[in-house]
C-alpha cells in the first residue's frame, strides 16, 4: 500500500516537500526551503512535520533551493538515508547548499545584532557548513533511465524534466493488489523547444501524477518576443546611460540570459555594452553547466561542436569579490547587471536594487515567477515604496516582466505533457498558488482524468 501526504508547495510555490509511505518506509520527495515573509518562513523552515530520523530515503527532483534547500536541516535533525538525484543535480547542490548556508549565517548574524540590542532572544542558525558537509556525503547520483530499488518493491527512475540542468521527472514503480502501478512526480517541468535543454520526457503508463502548476492559468510569449523585448530594453539604457538590473536564479535563468545575450552580441543586434554577472554562485553554476554537456539539447551540442562557447561573449564579466560588486553600485551606465537571488530575497541583488530603484531611467527586469510575500513580488506589483535591508526606498525605476524566460512550462505545456502520460487515474496539483492550481485542476479534468486534487498542507491520501 502506498500513502501520500503533502507538506510543502501545497497551494504555494515554495518549500516543495511530500512524503510517500510504502510498506512501512517513508520516502521524501524534495526538501525545499520556504521563501517569503522572513519571520513566517524562518519558523516554517526550523520545523519538520515529521521525524527526519524516520525517513528512509529522499528523492530530489532538482537543485533549486525551494526544492533542495532544507536538506542540511533534515540531516542536522537526524536523517541518514540516501539522497537520490542526477549527477548534475548533485554537483549543483554542492555549491548551492554551501551558498545557502553562507547566506543564512550572514543573515542570522545581521538579525541577531538587532535582536541583541532590543533585548530579544537570538535566532538559532538553521544549518551551517558542517551540516552541508554531512548532507553531501548522502547524495547518491542516478543517471536518467537507470532504475534502482530504493525500498523493497519500490523502484525509482529519472526522466529529463527539461527545467534546469539535471532536473528530473521522478518515476516510482510499485504494485497495488498484485498489479503494476506507476506514480510520476514532475518536480518542476520545463518548457519545450528551449535553446539549452531537452524537452521534458513523457512517462508512459502513468497511473498517479503529482504535477507542478506554477503557470497553470496562462501561456508564455514566444522566444522571438523575448529576444526583441530584451533588445529594446538594452537600447534604452544605452541611450540614457543607465542600468538594466536583472534578478536571476543562479541556476537556469542566468545561463538562459547569457545564451540570449550571446546571440544579440554576435549578431550585432545591440550596441557594445558591459554585462556583469555579479554572483559567485552564478559563475560556479555556469562552470558546472559547461561540464554537464550530457544535459544539452542537440542545438546546443551543435554550437559547442562548432567551437562556440554559448555562455561567453565580448563585454561579459563575472565579478568575484565583494569589492568588485560594490564598485558596480557607483559605476555609471550603460550596463547590465545580472545578480541573484531570482526572487530578490537575499544576495548581492539587494545592494544593486537599493542603489538603483529610485532612478527613473533604470530598468528592473523580472524574468520569472515571484512567490507571494517576496521582494520580487512587490516589485512586480510596482509597490510605490519597497523595503530593502529594513529601509524604505521609492520604486521609480521602470519594471518589466518576461515570464517566457521562466524554466516552468506554461498552461499549454503542462496540459500537453499530462496528455502524453497514458491513462492517468489520479492527479495532484502542487507547486502553484491557489488560483493557478485551480486552473490546472480544471485543465486536467478536461483531459479526462477522473480524480484530480488540489491538496492542502498536511493532507493525506491513502492507497493511491
Amino acid at each position: 500500500m502506498l500513502d501520500l501526504r503533502f507538506y510543502g508547495a501545497a497551494q504555494t510555490t515554495t518549500g516543495s516537500m511530500h512524503i510517500i509511505e510504502f510498506d512501512g518506509k517513508k520516502i521524501l520527495l524534495d526538501c525545499g526551503l520556504v521563501q517569503g515573509k522572513r519571520k513566517e518562513s524562518f519558523e516554517l523552515n526550523r520545523q519538520f512535520p515529521f521525524d527526519p530520523r524516520e525517513v528512509h530515503a529522499l528523492v530530489l527532483s532538482h537543485s533549486h533551493i525551494d526544492h533542495s534547500g532544507k536538506i542540511p536541516a533534515l540531516v542536522k535533525q537526524g536523517f541518514r538515508g540516501k539522497i537520490y538525484a542526477t549527477s548534475a543535480t548533485c554537483d549543483l547542490c554542492e555549491v548551492m547548499l554551501r551558498d545557502s548556508a553562507f547566506l543564512q549565517e550572514r543573515d542570522v548574524e545581521f538579525v541577531n545584532k538587532r535582536r541583541k540590542k532590543q533585548g530579544k532572544n537570538l535566532f538559532e542558525l538553521l544549518y551551517g557548513q558542517e551540516d552541508v558537509d554531512r548532507a553531501l556525503e548522502l547524495f547518491s547520483p542516478l543517471d536518467y533511465h537507470t532504475g534502482v530499488e530504493i525500498a523493497k518493491g519500490l523502484e525509482l527512475n529519472f526522466n529529463d524534466a527539461g527545467h534546469i540542468l539535471g532536473s528530473a521527472v521522478s518515476i516510482l514503480d510499485y504494485k497495488r493488489d498484485g498489479k503494476k502501478r506507476r506514480l510520476v512526480f514532475t518536480g518542476d517541468l520545463g518548457q519545450r523547444n528551449t535553446p539549452l535543454l531537452r524537452d521534458p520526457e513523457p512517462v508512459p503508463d502513468t497511473d498517479v501524477l503529482i504535477t507542478e502548476s506554477t503557470y497553470g492559468d496562462r501561456n508564455h510569449p514566444s522566444r522571438e518576443n523575448i529576444r526583441g523585448r530584451l533588445k529594446d530594453y538594452i537600447t534604452f539604457i544605452y541611450q540614457h546611460r543607465s542600468k538594466l538590473i536583472i534578478p536571476a536564479f543562479s541556476v537556469g535563468r542566468t545561463q538562459q540570459l547569457l545564451y540570449i545575450l550571446n546571440g544579440l552580441v554576435e549578431s550585432h543586434a545591440i550596441p557594445p555594452i558591459p554585462v556583469f554577472v555579479d554572483s559567485p554562485l552564478s559563475k560556479k553554476a555556469t562552470e558546472i553547466t559547461e561540464h554537464h554537456q550530457e544535459c544539452y539539447n542537440n542545438n546546443l551540442i551543435g554550437d559547442v561542436l562548432k567551437g562556440d562557447d554559448p555562455f561567453k561573449f565580448p563585454g561579459l564579466q563575472f565579478t568575484n569579490t565583494v569589492e568588485d560588486s560594490m564598485k558596480l553600485n557607483d559605476a555609471k551606465g550603460p550596463m547590465i547587471i545580472i545578480s541573484a537571488s531570482g526572487m530578490c530575497e537575499g544576495g548581492r541583488i539587494l545592494h544593486h536594487l537599493r542603489n538603483s530603484v529610485s532612478n527613473p531611467l533604470n530598468i528592473i527586469l523580472i524574468t520569472g515567477f515571484q512567490a507571494e510575500n517576496t521582494l520580487g513580488r512587490r516589485i512586480v506589483e510596482q509597490a510605490p515604496i519597497i523595503k530593502i535591508f529594513g529601509e524604505e526606498h521609492e520604486l521609480r525605476s521602470t519594471v518589466f516582466t518576461i515570464n517566457g524566460l521562466s524554466g516552468h512550462a506554461d498552461r499549454e505545456g503542462l496540459c500537453d505533457y499530462a496528455a502524453t502520460l497514458g491513462n492517468v487515474q489520479q492527479a495532484f496539483c502542487v507547486h502553484g498558488e491557489k488560483e493557478y492550481c485551480e486552473a490546472h485542476v480544471e485543465s486536467l479534468r478536461k483531459l479526462g482524468i477522473p480524480s484530480v486534487h488540489m491538496p492542502v498542507q498536511g493532507q493525506l491520501f491513502r492507497n493511491v
